[in-house]
């Protein structure tokens, strides 16, 4: 299980319910770092924090404060610079914006396609959100009743859909663009 937990890391949809309300956001990233069998001195533990805090876009000052002093946006930042403290190859993001509201939710989906890029990462992104799954994946698999439906390159199954579920979805879909150009009531 060691292997399993350097090598793939989660980022889940409730930031504030993933994250120790009791520690602060310091102890939080560097929990991953503390994994039976690796030795890591204080001072390269703190230091591997600050870089993930400069890395998700949060002032080296977070590091003391804790998760209810965040908005979701900035917990969701929390999450990703704890996942990614280890280096993982494998990122399983759950619906990682949906609880998010459009403005947010696109900077943290811009700041996991540049950590995808920057760590070489594949990502393993689950949601409902089809604009989303378009703006971050190179390859989809569309499930219904727990089965594959089409799977394939995105952008060949968003132009040419070839199951007629996965037609009705796009047909049923907002695209992020328009999103966030709807004016807000």
């Amino acid at each position: 299980m060691r292997l399993v937990h350097k090598e793939l890391q989660v980022v889940f949809q409730d930031p504030l319910g993933s994250l120790n309300p009791r520690m602060r956001v310091a102890d939080i990233i560097a929990e991953p770092l503390l994994t039976p069998g690796q030795r890591l001195a204080a001072r390269t533990r703190s230091q591997r924090v600050q870089q993930m805090l400069s890395s998700v876009g949060l002032e080296p000052e977070s590091a003391l404060r804790y998760p209810h002093q965040f908005s979701g946006g900035q917990r969701q930042r929390i999450s990703i610079a704890r996942a990614l403290v280890n280096r993982p190859r494998i990122l399983l993001a759950d619906e990682p914006v949906s609880a998010l509201d459009v403005s947010v939710c696109a900077q943290v989906l811009n700041l996991l396609a540049d950590m995808v890029d920057e760590y070489a990462l594949t990502l393993l992104l689950v949601s409902h959100d089809l604009s989303v799954v378009r703006h971050l994946c190179e390859r989809v698999i569309v499930m219904k009743d727990r089965r594959i439906v089409e799977a394939g390159d995105t952008e060949q199954i968003y132009t040419n859909p070839a199951h007629p579920y996965t037609a009705q979805l796009f047909a049923s879909s907002l695209d992020l663009a328009e999103e966030l150009a709807a004016p807000t009531v």
